[in-house]
């Protein structure tokens, strides 16, 4: 896997990824330390409108900001965005009202929503081989995995030492030579296809949706993140729920059962060229959408059993969906470049960012607050039908036989996009 690294190119921009995401893991711990600071016992409900901000961007502002630049260079894209993430990281320990972190998170996750879909897109262009591009995507699904265990321990190790104001220092960092790593890479020029196209804005927002919907193998992954935001709201905001009220265990195994999660998304991502080659794409993901559903009801039962039993069989349904949900992820962008050309990977892209995230609209809200309302229980249940939901839309949509020329259907579909030439009326 680690033979991809060999191109000096995506070595420099992985390691811009690493350190960006270790940076924001660092502001999550001390953005929560911040609200509690603030808001006290309320630091909840600073932490949810701050993360319901985010989604809103993510899901809103990332088709329209990357139908403005799709046509700039990548380069000053992508340091520019980091800059911006670096700012406002830089201006949270001077905040002194709730109202600041939700108008500095806003800008730090619109720029987050400009880099993102831009870095991803850029990668199929550094990568052109399909092995070494899988090699890549298992590698990045294992940097977020990596990032999720080490973050919080680091933060720990930093918080012993320093106040968490000054932990925000460690998030600028990050972004800072996320910045530097661009800026010294020599990435890919946009093709002069690319800046032809005279289109409206509002042609160019909604480009990488309309190829969603035409594309059967798109539809199907759309329906996979609605199987993917499921147990990922579960696990991020009932685990404590489970451990400490249902299980009855000690604050330290909420780590333990966190860890697990990840290491089941691990395991997947390090083998995932070996059976990504072997089976292909379609094999490998519905077998994660039809476990995730098992795994969630298993979830949604242990609720009503009796409390204090269940520590183990919580462990391997929490390393279960872990896997399942990376069987789902770590192939997903395949499908992305197939599916797209050169001109229209950035909306495509884009289009997977932003329609992803509105899935955890509906998942964050439904973990949380119907938990809180109705009890853990209603909420896993209900998470499980959402799940069920989107597996049986990811089954239906993807066909099992498939034509040959992926890239030649994206090509024609460029085409279909294109405004159509205006005709010249016969003179009379």
């Amino acid at each position: 896997m680690i033979t991809v690294l060999r191109n000096v190119t995506y070595r420099r921009l992985f390691a811009a990824q690493v350190v960006a995401l270790i940076g924001t893991g660092l502001l999550t711990v001390a953005l929560g330390l911040l609200a509690y600071d603030l808001a006290g016992s309320n630091a909840g409900a600073v932490l949810g409108t701050a993360l319901t901000i985010k989604m809103l961007a993510y899901v809103g502002l990332a088709p329209v900001i990357n139908a403005l630049v799709a046509r700039w260079p990548k380069k000053p894209v992508l340091i520019g965005a980091d800059l911006v993430r670096a700012a406002m990281a830089l201006s949270l320990p001077f905040i002194t009202e709730a109202w600041q972190i939700y108008v500095v998170i806003f800008l730090l996750q619109s720029a987050s929503a400009t880099f993102t879909p831009a870095f991803q897109s850029l990668i199929p262009t550094i990568l052109t081989d399909e092995r070494d591009y899988t090699r890549a995507l298992s590698l990045s699904r294992l940097a977020y995995d990596m990032e999720a265990l080490a973050s919080p321990a680091l933060a720990a190790l930093l918080l012993t030492v320093m106040s968490y104001n000054n932990v925000f220092l460690g998030t600028v960092a990050g972004f800072l030579f996320s910045a530097f790593m661009v800026a010294v890479s020599v990435l890919p020029a946009a093709g002069a296809a690319a800046e032809a196209p005279q289109s409206s804005l509002w042609h160019r927002t909604t480009l990488g949706a309309r190829i969603f919907w035409r594309n059967r193998r798109l539809r199907s992954l759309l329906a996979l993140n609605l199987v993917v935001a499921a147990p990922t709201a579960l696990v991020l905001v009932n685990t404590v729920v489970y451990v400490r009220d249902v299980l009855l265990r000690p604050d330290t195994d909420l780590a333990v059962a966190l860890a697990c999660f990840g290491v089941g998304s691990m395991a997947v991502a390090l083998s995932a060229p070996r059976v990504l080659e072997r089976l292909g794409d379609r094999t490998v993901m519905l077998t994660g959408a039809a476990v995730v559903p098992f795994a969630m009801a298993g979830a949604a039962s242990m609720t009503w059993a009796a409390p204090g039993t269940g520590w183990w069989l919580l462990l391997l349904l929490w390393f279960l969906l872990g896997a399942a949900n990376s069987t789902i992820l770590t192939p997903s962008s395949r499908l992305l470049r197939e599916a797209s050309t050169e001109d229209t990977r950035p909306y495509v892209f884009t289009a997977q960012f932003s329609l992803s995230h509105a899935c955890y609209i509906v998942a964050y809200p439904l973990a949380g607050w119907v938990g809180a309302a109705a009890g853990l229980g209603w909420a896993a249940a209900g998470l499980t039908i959402v799940a069920m939901i989107g597996s049986a839309g990811a089954f239906l949509s993807w066909p099992r036989h498939e034509a040959a020329g992926a890239m030649g259907r994206a090509g024609e579909e460029q085409k279909s996009d294109q405004p159509a030439p205006q005709r010249s009326r016969p003179r009379r």
